[in-house]
C-alpha cells in the first residue's frame, strides 16, 4: 500500500510538471496548472485513503508555509508610506466588491452564507501573480506598481482579518463557552509569547541559524509547522498559526534571505493544496454551476477593476493609473480557496461553492494575465471610452513656467539610473528638463533644485507642451514595457510620434539586455545605453587609472626559463 501511495504522488508530480510547462508556453503562472491538475486529478484518478492522507497533509503544510511568508513579508511601512491612496483603494474595492458580490450571490440563487463567503473570496487578489507580472514588465517601481502592492498588502491584512473572524465563527460553532474561555486565555498567552520572542529571541536564534543556510532553512519550516500546530491545538486553526510564525521572524535581517529560499517549496506545497481542493470537488456539481462561474468571473474581470479606476478617479489620479491599478485585481487569489476551504471545513459552505469558486479562479486567473500583461495596448484601445472617468487630476503636481523655457536635453523617467544621468548632464554644463510620472519623485527631484516636470512619455498630447524645439537629446529612461515603440509600425511608434511634434535632435534609449537593445536600434534611436555594462566599465576603468596614477600596474607573467 505504501508503494502505491509512493507511485501515485510521484505521477502526478510528473503530470503536474508537463502541464505546468504547457502553461508556461501560454504565458499562465504555475498556479493555473496546479488547479487543472487538481480538477483532472479529481475527474480522472480513483486515488486511495493513504494517498488521500498524504496529500491532505502536504496540503496543510503547504497552506502553513503560505500564510509564513505572508507574515514574514507583511510590509506595514509601505501602507503607510503611500497612505491614503493604498488604504482607500484596497478597503474600497474589498467593501465593494463583497457588497456586490453578496447581491450578485443572492441573485443568482445562492443562500445568504454561502453569498457571503463568496463574495469575500472574490476580494482577494493573487500578490504573488501580480508582484511577479508586475516584475517581469519592469513596473514595480512605477507608480501604479507602488499604488497596487500597496493595496494588495491592504488586502492581505483583510485576509487575516477575515480568518481571524472565519475562526472565531467556527469556535463559536464548535465550542462550548468554557472552550471559548480556554481559547481566548490561550491566545492571550500565544500573543504575549510572541511578543516576548519578537522582543528578546527573534535576531539572536536566526542570526545563530544563519551562519548555515541549510539550518536556517529547515528552523524556518520547523517554525512555520510548530507554530501552525500550536494554533490549531488552542482553537485558531492552523494557517493563523504559521502566520503568527512569520510575523515573529518578520523584523529579522534575515527575513528576505528565508522568504528567497522558501519561494520554491510553496510553490511545490501548494500543489497538493490544489490536489486535494480536487479531491474534495463533487465534480457533477461545476456543469451545473457553469452560469454562475461565468458571471462571477465577469464581475472579477470587469467590475473590480471598475470599482478600483472609479476610486482612485475620485481621488484625482489620472485615468490611466487607475486602469493600470485596476487590472491586477481582475483575479481572484489562492486565499480565495484557502478561505473556502476553511468554510468547508466548518460546515459552514458545501462541495459545489468551492468547486464554484474554483471553476472562477481558473478563469480569472487565466484571463488576468494577459490584460496584465498587455495592460498598455489594452488602455490605448479603450482610451476614448475611458474618458468619462476623468474627474481631474487634483493629485498630479502643476507643471510650473519660468518664462519661456529653453533646455538642451529632455530625461524622461527619474528613477535610479535617469536621476543620476540628469545630475551628471548638469554638471556638465548642459541644461537638462526632467519629466515622471511619480508625484512624489516630480516634488522630490524639485526639492532638490532640479526643473521636472509631470507627465506621461506615452500621452502624445503631452509632448506638444515640451520645448522640443531647443532640445538636442532626448533620453528615454522609463521601463521597456511601458514604452509603444515599433519599428515596423512607424506610423503609430512612439519616435514617429515625437517626430510629428517638432522634434529633430537625437534619442537615446536604457536597455537592460541586449535583447531590448537590438530592438531598440532597429526602431531608429540614435543611443543605446546599458547602465550596468557601463557602470563596470567605468568601474574597470577607474581601477585602471588608480593602479596607473600609483605606478602598481599589472602584474607581469613570471618568466619561463629555457632550457637545452
Amino acid at each position: 500500500m505504501h508503494d502505491y501511495v509512493f507511485h501515485e504522488i510521484a505521477f502526478l508530480l510528473l503530470v503536474a510538471a508537463t502541464v505546468g510547462l504547457l502553461g508556461t508556453a501560454l504565458r499562465q503562472p504555475v498556479v493555473v496548472s496546479f488547479i487543472v491538475v487538481g480538477i483532472a486529478a479529481a475527474a480522472l484518478f480513483d486515488s486511495t485513503p493513504a494517498t488521500v492522507a498524504h496529500i491532505t497533509f502536504l496540503a496543510e503544510l503547504g497552506v502553513a508555509l503560505l500564510l509564513f511568508l505572508v507574515g514574514l513579508t507583511l510590509d506595514w511601512r509601505l501602507v503607510r508610506q503611500l497612505g491614503p491612496v493604498a488604504l482607500a483603494t484596497g478597503l474600497g474595492q474589498v467593501v465593494f466588491t463583497a457588497g456586490i458580490g453578496f447581491l450578485l450571490g443572492l441573485a443568482l440563487g445562492i443562500d445568504p452564507l454561502t453569498s457571503l463567503y463568496i463574495a469575500v473570496a472574490l476580494t482577494f487578489s493573487s500578490t504573488i501573480i501580480i508582484v511577479k507580472l508586475l516584475s517581469d514588465k519592469r513596473e514595480l517601481e512605477t507608480l501604479h506598481g507602488r499604488i497596487a502592492l500597496g493595496f494588495l498588502i491592504v488586502q492581505d491584512i483583510v485576509v487575516v482579518v477575515a480568518m481571524v473572524a472565519l475562526s472565531t465563527l467556527g469556535v463559536g460553532a464548535a465550542g462550548k463557552g468554557g472552550d471559548l474561555v480556554v481559547i481566548a486565555l490561550g491566545l492571550m498567552g500565544l500573543v504575549v509569547g510572541l511578543f516576548a520572542f519578537v522582543r528578546w529571541v527573534a535576531e539572536p536564534l536566526t542570526a545563530r541559524f544563519a551562519r548555515s543556510p541549510e539550518l536556517l532553512v529547515i528552523f524556518a519550516i520547523g517554525w512555520a509547522a510548530t507554530a501552525a500546530a500550536v494554533g490549531d491545538l488552542i482553537g485558531i486553526g492552523k494557517e493563523l498559526g504559521g502566520l503568527a510564525a512569520g510575523v515573529s521572524l518578520g523584523s529579522t535581517t534575515y527575513r528576505d534571505m528565508i522568504s528567497a529560499r522558501l519561494s520554491a517549496l510553496r510553490d511545490f506545497l501548494l500543489l497538493f493544496f490544489f490536489l486535494y481542493i480536487g479531491t474534495t470537488l463533487n465534480l457533477s456539481t461545476l456543469g451545473q454551476d457553469a452560469g454562475r462561474a461565468v458571471a462571477f468571473s465577469l464581475f472579477v474581470l470587469i467590475g473590480n477593476p471598475l470599482i478600483v479606476l472609479i476610486i482612485m478617479a475620485t481621488m484625482g489620479y489620472r485615468v490611466r493609473t487607475g486602469f493600470l491599478c485596476g487590472l491586477t485585481v481582475a483575479q481572484i487569489s489562492e486565499f480565495s480557496l484557502i478561505f473556502m476551504a476553511m468554510g468547508l471545513a466548518l460546515g459552514h459552505v458545501d462541495e459545489a461553492a468551492v468547486g464554484l469558486v474554483t471553476l472562477v479562479g481558473l478563469v480569472t486567473i487565466a484571463v488576468s494575465v494577459y490584460m496584465i500583461t498587455y495592460s498598455h495596448g489594452l488602455y490605448a484601445r479603450m482610451k476614448p471610452a475611458l474618458g468619462i472617468f476623468d474627474f481631474g487630476h487634483r493629485r498630479e503636481p502643476e507643471n510650473e513656467e519660468d518664462g519661456p523655457l529653453a533646455v538642451d536635453v529632455i530625461v524622461f523617467g527619474l528613477g535610479r539610473v535617469g536621476l543620476r544621468l540628469l545630475e551628471q548632464l548638469q554638471d556638465e554644463g548642459y541644461t537638462v528638463l526632467g519629466v515622471d510620472l511619480d508625484p512624489t519623485v516630480v516634488r522630490e527631484s524639485r526639492q532638490l533644485g532640479y526643473r521636472v516636470r509631470y507627465g506621461d512619455v506615452n500621452e502624445h498630447a503631452f509632448w506638444d507642451q515640451l520645448p522640443l524645439g531647443t532640445a538636442r537629446w532626448l533620453v528615454l529612461a522609463v521601463p521597456f514595457g511601458t514604452l509603444r515603440l515599433s519599428h515596423t509600425d512607424p506610423g503609430h511608434g512612439l519616435l514617429a510620434a515625437i517626430r510629428a511634434h517638432g522634434y529633430h535632435g537625437r534619442t537615446a534609449f536604457i536597455a537592460r539586455a541586449p535583447e531590448q537593445g537590438r530592438q531598440i536600434e532597429k526602431a531608429g534611436v540614435d543611443l543605446v545605453l546599458y547602465p550596468l555594462d557601463d557602470a563596470a566599465t567605468n568601474a574597470a576603468r577607474r581601477m585602471v587609472e588608480l593602479d596607473d596614477t600609483r605606478g602598481a600596474g599589472v602584474k607581469d607573467e613570471p618568466a619561463v626559463e629555457e632550457t637545452t
